[in-house]
């Protein structure tokens, strides 16, 4: 874990006085210029094992920021490994280990591993909770233990909510998703070592080996630096082979975050958020938040539910899973297997005397009747459902056979969300679009060639991505007297939209421009994610 900037202040100031006393030069590793070439040049098992990072070769000797260039013995071993005299610079210890984990050199790692991956099959055992720690790696006697720990703890240091394992005619690909987009985490593996791999994580998971037909899921868990990190797996048969996806959930860290989540946090425009904010707090309705899968719907519905809990009024929520636990609030985790559905748990709710609901996502005809009977009898309501956008969900409900006047009645509100990535703020770029650039994002050159747009470019702190972080975008349908008639009418979702926007209603396009002229994404993101209107 990180120290904290007083323990980092200390540290700092030992590290200056330990130069100043024994006349070495101090690094500050946070703001120096590395040199990956040399970096990679030399052995990790040996810069993780002796706490050096190499900086710069001067007269036939090797200057290296170091935790403790006090140890002799140390420096002698290190100079009759490296097979040349060192001479020793002083850095903080974790200054060393981040950038020992960062970027290019966590590349490194996983690069390591891989090449030395010529593995014979090996007997596996059942094994409980694993501690992975980068200092026990160059111990690790066996290849295939090696490489899951690798890309496990390189994922946990690079920030992935995702390791995607896929296999092909020749070789296997491992890639990390961060940020909600996949890049590669090494070197292709040759395929003749997939299914080792794939056994390894199943036994980790406490999965069947013999099974690679049927899809299968499960959980393990591991300590890392004290604190406890749960990993999802998900393994599939493909054509070449089993697929697997490992779902990262660093709920104790997450949790930290989340106790303090607020709706300023989360990317909304300061109109939309007012407007947001007066939805949330009416004493009954239903608040709808729609999107695609990872979209932040919930961590919205979180920051929500944070902002209007209070000692007065009993919140139960109902999820499948529960991803984080809120303090104050009454969680119900949902349990097909035992007859625990989303509609169920719903009707156990509502005898409970709550003030507040919400629930999790609306998939069938029954738990929506159920949740709109819910906000039109007293109780704020609180859910998600998948839709592409504010009027898309209105289609989306009719379809699913719900009593349209009741629906209309209940809902004070419809947010759609998405989530772009944030430009890193060290290695961001001022660049010019060029005009076709501009046309194909929808923008009129003449009007938005003077505009000031950024680019990403890449750098250490990113893990050479460009952008660090997500945001979100949004659009917000207010249901005014208008609006709630067009939809009891049946009017086409397109007359609905009109009439919206003549009322004040934004897109998700609009929103996600609003970001880029800001500095905060790119033209290139904003694409991705959304239409060009």
């Amino acid at each position: 874990m990180l120290p904290s900037a007083e323990e980092a202040d200390r540290e700092l100031a030992a590290a200056r006085e330990l130069a100043r006393r024994y006349r070495l030069e101090f690094v500050d590793l946070t703001t120096a210029e590395l040199d990956y070439d040399l970096i990679h040049s030399h052995p990790v098992e040996l810069m993780t094992r002796y706490k050096f990072v190499p900086l710069r070769r001067e007269n036939g000797r090797l200057l290296a920021a170091m935790a403790d260039p006090t140890n002799l013995d140390a420096l002698d071993e290190l100079s009759a490994q490296l097979k040349v005299r060192i001479k020793p610079a002083v850095a903080t210890r974790s200054a060393i280990e981040t950038a020992l984990r960062r970027g290019d050199s966590a590349q490194r790692v996983l690069q390591d591993a891989t090449e030395s991956f010529r593995i014979k099959l090996v007997k596996e055992t059942d094994q409980g909770e694993q501690d992975l720690d980068l200092d026990r790696l160059a111990d690790e006697t066996a290849p295939v233990i090696k490489l899951v720990d690798t890309i496990v703890l390189t994922a946990l240091e690079r920030r992935v909510s995702d390791i995607h394992i896929e296999a092909y005619e020749s070789e296997v690909h491992v890639k990390y998703r961060i940020d909600g987009a996949l890049y590669p985490a090494m070197n292709p593996i040759d395929a003749s070592y997939h299914q080792m791999l794939i056994s390894r994580i199943k036994v980790m998971s406490d999965l069947d080996i013999a099974e690679r037909r049927t899809p299968q899921d499960g959980r393990f868990r591991v300590r890392v630096k004290g604190r406890t990190i749960d990993f999802r797996v998900s393994i599939i048969p493909a054509a070449f082979g089993e697929n697997c996806v490992i779902r990262i959930l660093d709920k104790q860290q997450i949790n930290e975050a989340f106790r303090e989540l607020t709706l300023n946090v989360v990317g909304f425009d300061p109109h939309d958020l007012a407007r947001f904010r007066r939805f949330i707090k009416e004493p009954y309705g239903m608040v709808l938040v729609t999107g695609p899968t990872g979209s932040g719907k919930t961590t919205t519905l979180y920051a929500a539910l944070n902002e209007i809990a209070n000692p007065e009024d009993k919140i139960i929520t109902i999820e499948d899973p529960i991803e984080y636990q809120l303090r104050g609030i009454m969680q119900i985790p949902v349990n097909e297997k035992k007859g625990l559905t989303f509609a169920r748990g719903l009707r156990a709710i509502l005898r409970h005397d709550p003030d507040k609901v919400m629930v999790g996502e609306i998939r069938d005809t029954e738990t929506a009747q159920i949740a709109i009977n819910a906000a039109l009898t007293g109780h704020l309501v609180f859910t998600t459902v998948h839709a592409n956008n504010v009027i898309d969900v209105i289609g989306r409900f009719v379809n699913m056979g719900v009593e349209v006047y009741n629906f209309v009645s209940s809902l004070n509100c419809v947010l759609a969300q998405r989530l772009i990535r944030q430009l890193c703020p060290y290695c961001k770029r001022q660049y010019q679009p060029t005009d076709q650039e501009l046309e194909e994002a929808g923008l009129n050159p003449s009007k938005f060639r003077d505009q000031v747009f950024y680019e990403a470019v890449g750098c250490s702190e990113c893990n050479g991505t460009g952008y660090r972080g997500r945001t979100a975008i949004h659009e917000m349908l207010d249901l005014t007297d208008r609006i709630r008639e067009l939809i009891l009418d049946r009017r086409p979702g397109s007359e609905i939209r009109r009439a919206a926007r003549e009322e004040g209603l934004g897109s998700l396009r609009e929103s996600a421009l609003k970001k880029v002229f800001a500095g905060i994404s790119t033209l290139r993101e904003i694409n991705r994610v959304t239409f060009v209107e």
